[in-house]
């Protein structure tokens, strides 16, 4: 049961105190693809530090939130401000050092298959952030070990489950200690036995100092994990409340709509 996972201390629990903090604000963000609008015009504020997971149906434009705090899609307009400075307009280096400072793990992990577990995360730091071998190497085993995977540092992704590649691409996104960290449905590809690895480590790094924003399914993360739950569907953010409110008192008949579904599968409404 995934709930247990949530109601016990892990024995490496792992210390990610280190971490910096930065604050996240969209203003009136919108994106459109020709003459399909994905996102309307729509606003958020993350503090540092804050845990917060945005749920909604598939195609809500949930993906594309995160996608453009990091600039892997352009804005079409509005803004987003990351510690008060506008980002829309980076290139070059100074977009590189922003990118430097958001780690990302996708659902598809994303791993290199001819490298290890350490080289994965190691290449990045020595070739994009001009670290020499050893310390790139040292670092990677490090966080190896905080994800419980130094007994696989030498092991390529074949080698390894779909919930331990996910757990080194977690580590790789956090190679350079970024202040802030985006999760795209980081469990979506697993096997159902293989979740719960991936998010005891997600409950380890919550509430250590790094900001985190996670694209989610997984109702009792949301529930349990985040300072507080966003709602997007049609690509407008229709609510925000704290875990209790959200899942106990929805306001929004969308969201109810959505809870209803989700929590109560087998007593769904014919339609959404």
């Amino acid at each position: 049961m995934l709930s247990a996972l949530f109601h016990r201390s892990a024995a490496s629990a792992a210390d990610f105190t280190h971490l910096r903090q930065a604050s996240v604000e969209l203003r009136n963000v919108t994106k459109q693809y020709d003459a399909h609008t994905v996102l309307n015009g729509v606003s958020l504020s993350v503090e540092p530090g804050e845990v917060v997971t945005i749920l909604g149906p598939s195609g809500s434009g949930k993906s594309t939130l995160i996608r453009l705090i990091n600039q892997l899609e352009s804005l079409s307009g509005g803004e987003i401000f990351i510690d008060d400075k506008p980002i829309s307009q980076l290139r070059g280096a100074a977009l590189r050092q922003l990118r430097s400072r958001i780690g990302f793990v996708f659902q598809q992990f994303n791993l290199y298959a001819h490298l290890t577990a350490l080289s994965n995360i190691a290449l990045a730091l020595e070739y994009v952030h001009g670290w020499n071998k050893a310390e790139a190497e040292r670092r990677a085993f490090e966080l190896l070990e905080k994800v419980g995977l130094a007994e696989k540092a030498n092991a390529y992704a074949a080698q390894l489950s779909g919930g331990q590649q996910q757990r080194v691409a977690i580590a790789r996104a956090l190679a350079s200690s970024p202040q802030i960290i985006l999760f795209d449905e980081p469990t979506s590809a697993l096997d159902p036995e293989m979740i719960g690895e991936v998010l005891q480590v997600m409950k380890n790094l919550a509430h250590s100092g790094i900001t985190m924003i996670v694209v989610t399914h997984e109702m009792h993360f949301a529930r349990e994990i985040a300072d507080r739950v966003v709602f997007i569907d049609g690509g407008d953010i229709l609510e925000v409340a704290a875990p209790e409110d959200f899942f106990t008192r929805p306001q929004h008949p969308r969201t109810q709509r959505f809870l209803k579904k989700v929590l109560d599968p087998l007593h769904q409404e014919s339609s959404l």
